[in-house]
């Protein structure tokens, strides 16, 4: 039966000290057992209905990924089994082993492949801000004095702070547990932008009580490509999940699964995202590629 982990047991595996093991096939076959991370509320890429069903697009991915590892490994049944994961904590549980798959919304950069592997990007993500429709904030530049929001765990604000239009800009930084409070802090008002992915941005505003309250604003701070996190140096594991990304690219099942969660309605309130695939994106989809987020700004 398929099901979320508790917090307890995200408590236990933290204190884990031992790495993964090198080989994660070999466990998912001698267990029968596979560990998804997943997000709780990152619209449309990884987020949980209710207490016990994961949906998004990284989550339609790992599905397919975890398919394949059914059938190579030649396997009656395969459990799957959801592990929520925080911004803080997604690194250490797949380093230790106690998520097989991440399929949340995390960048792939040099600094986390220190710790962890990553699959052929899956999506490419501009930063941006949102903002109070009314704010009169468009720019950089008019976050002089004002109040940023980020996501405890996320390098968004660190983005804004290196842009060379923030040089000598004065803001005040509070941070969210989660994305869910993120956006729930620029809602109430006690904060006057929120600075993360454009994906998850439009996603939280297009599922808000009052969407036309808020816009997407502003340069884009950095460009960032998210994959599949899993664990360092499994060959095995990531050669397989490479091959089902690739296979799902030239299959064309890639953008099927974009219009799923980003042009066609999405639960839990039925909205459209109406965002078409940018142009990094669908050129990614043609010539795939796992380089990390400092590769991809050196050569775009």
């Amino acid at each position: 039966m398929k099901k979320l982990a508790s917090l307890l047991a995200v408590a236990l595996a933290l204190g884990i000290a031992a790495e993964a093991p090198a080989q994660t096939l070999d466990r998912i076959r001698a267990t029968g057992v596979v560990t998804l991370g997943v997000r709780d509320s990152s619209l449309p890429m990884s987020y949980v209905l209710g207490s016990d069903q994961a949906v998004g697009f990284q989550v339609d991915i790992c599905q397919r990924i975890v398919a394949a590892i059914k059938r190579q490994l030649n396997l009656q049944k395969l459990e799957v089994r959801y592990q929520v994961v925080t911004s803080q904590n997604r690194v250490p549980l797949v380093r230790n082993g106690a998520v097989d798959l991440e399929c949340g919304s995390t960048t792939n950069n040099q600094a986390r492949q220190q710790d962890v592997a990553f699959t052929l990007t899956t999506y490419i993500e501009e930063v941006r801000m949102a903002v109070r429709a009314n704010s009169g904030i468009r720019s950089i530049r008019d976050l002089e004095g004002r109040t940023v929001v980020a996501t405890t765990g996320t390098t968004s604000v660190q983005h804004l702070r290196r842009n060379s239009r923030a040089t000598g800009l004065k803001f005040n930084e509070i941070l969210g547990k989660d994305h869910a409070e993120s956006f729930l802090i620029l809602e109430s008002g006690k904060a006057d932008a929120w600075v993360i992915d454009a994906g998850l941005l439009n996603a939280s505003i297009a599922n808000a009580r009052n969407p036309a309250d808020f816009a997407v604003v502003g340069e884009v701070l950095n460009t960032e490509p998210l994959a599949i996190m899993l664990s360092k140096d499994d060959a095995p594991l990531k050669a397989l999940a490479d091959q089902t990304l690739r296979d799902m690219m030239r299959s064309g099942e890639m953008k099927a699964l974009w219009n799923k969660w980003y042009a066609e309605p999405i639960p839990p309130r039925n909205v459209r995202l109406n965002m078409a695939p940018p142009a990094a994106l669908q050129k990614l989809w043609q010539d795939p590629n796992d380089l990390p987020m400092e590769s991809y700004a050196a050569t775009r």
